[in-house]
């Protein structure tokens, strides 16, 4: 996979609605919880330079959000959390697309989260999810979520979320803390393009969980140039 391969190269950038740390942000995902192999990270995480030979292990998340109310309204992600990293010791998101151009400016500018934009579409029936994630005429990802069981707590608390990121040489620190009520769930991907999204099914999850409701609370960065 191409380092840093971005789907917005070269497109001119237009002023969006500045939305400053911290936010509050409430709606539905679906996690998927791995071990991911030090040489399936090496060889397909989308590493940039700063994490390449770096990787210290712990769990990795895939997730799929679709929030619901957010300081720059609603949008959806699908995001990749490998596990963390020598150095900081911390996690951190190596690729990200959400379906709002004003939240990828401002989740850039706010905690250096390299966001890009693309269309997600998010459609639910009883307890299936079916999401797709598009840019143009090409189908990026997409999958079929089967929650199933009985509802328990989730949180931070159980799988914590502990960011560093780096963006225009500027290193932002981030913890953000989160809560909801979860079921187990059964995620079968039928769709990656590799060139855009690392591909996870070389891997196997331990489980997947889907939270809904949820709500999550992204504090403002410490950060160091």
């Amino acid at each position: 996979m191409p380092e840093n391969h971005s789907i917005d190269e070269g497109k001119t950038l237009k002023l969006y609605k500045k939305a400053p740390a911290p936010w509050k942000l409430k709606g539905q995902g679906i996690i998927m919880v791995f071990r991911f192999s030090k040489k399936w990270v090496e060889e397909h995480a989308g590493l940039p330079l700063h994490l390449q030979g770096k990787y210290k292990g712990g769990l990795g998340y895939v997730m799929l959000v679709n929030y619901e109310e957010s300081p720059v309204g609603p949008y959806k992600e699908l995001l990749l959390i490998p596990g963390r990293f020598k150095g900081s010791g911390k996690q951190s998101i190596t690729k990200i697309y959400v379906d709002s151009e004003t939240s990828t400016q401002n989740g850039r500018a706010n905690w250096g989260i390299p966001k890009e934009t693309a269309k997600i579409h998010w459609s639910e029936e009883g307890n299936t999810t079916l999401i797709s994630v598009q840019f143009k005429e090409l189908e990026l990802f997409s999958c079929e979520v089967k929650s199933f069981g009985f509802r328990f707590p989730a949180s931070t608390g159980i799988l914590p979320i502990d960011l560093h990121q780096r963006w225009d040489g500027v290193d932002y620190f981030t913890k953000p803390r989160g809560s909801g009520k979860a079921k187990l769930a059964k995620v079968n991907v039928k769709q990656i393009h590799q060139d855009f999204f690392p591909d996870i099914s070389l891997q196997r999850p331990l489980f997947a969980v889907k939270i809904e409701p949820f709500q999550i609370f992204f504090p403002k960065p410490t950060f160091h140039e």
